[in-house]
């Protein structure tokens, strides 16, 4: 094939046209209409002043709105999330440190007795944060050792 043909079949093909779809027209008064001209030929700073102008004037924002999901039928609205993981806190080993530091030992296994002792002395100190689960249960074995705890 040669030069002259390709050109010949590339000039055949119909040219791809990338163009906008046209946006669907909406009907408004001639007067409404005056008014879109008018704003039309706005510079960007007048138009700030025109958006905050209409602000002030009708006490509104010309933020997008944000949708709100309503809770539904069966759950009460005052209900607040629970959380997916809390904070264990020791906030006093009490007087049995020895059960404390046992307890502290079984719920986070990378801590060795001295990291343990210090954890249990230093109290109130956050032990770490777990899951629901976990970290109730941590709870329990601490406070069936002696010790005050919060989860946060």
């Amino acid at each position: 094939m040669t030069n002259d043909q390709k050109k010949s079949k590339a000039e055949t093909k119909p040219a791809e046209s990338k163009k906008p779809k046209p946006k669907k027209q909406v009907k408004v008064s001639a007067s409404l209409q005056k008014i879109i001209d008018q704003i039309a030929k706005l510079s960007v700073i007048e138009l700030a002043d025109l958006v905050k102008a209409l602000e002030d004037k009708f006490g509104i924002t010309a933020a997008a709105p944000v949708a709100v999901a309503a809770p539904a039928a069966g759950e009460a609205a005052d209900k607040p999330e629970e959380k997916a993981e809390y904070q264990v806190v020791l906030t006093d080993a009490g007087a049995n440190k020895i059960g404390v530091i046992k307890a502290l030992r079984e719920i986070n296994q990378d801590l060795g007795l001295k990291e343990a002792k210090d954890l249990a002395e230093s109290a109130p100190k956050e032990i770490g944060t777990f899951k629901k689960e976990v970290a109730e249960d941590a709870k329990k074995k601490l406070v069936a050792a002696g010790a005050q705890v919060d989860l946060k």
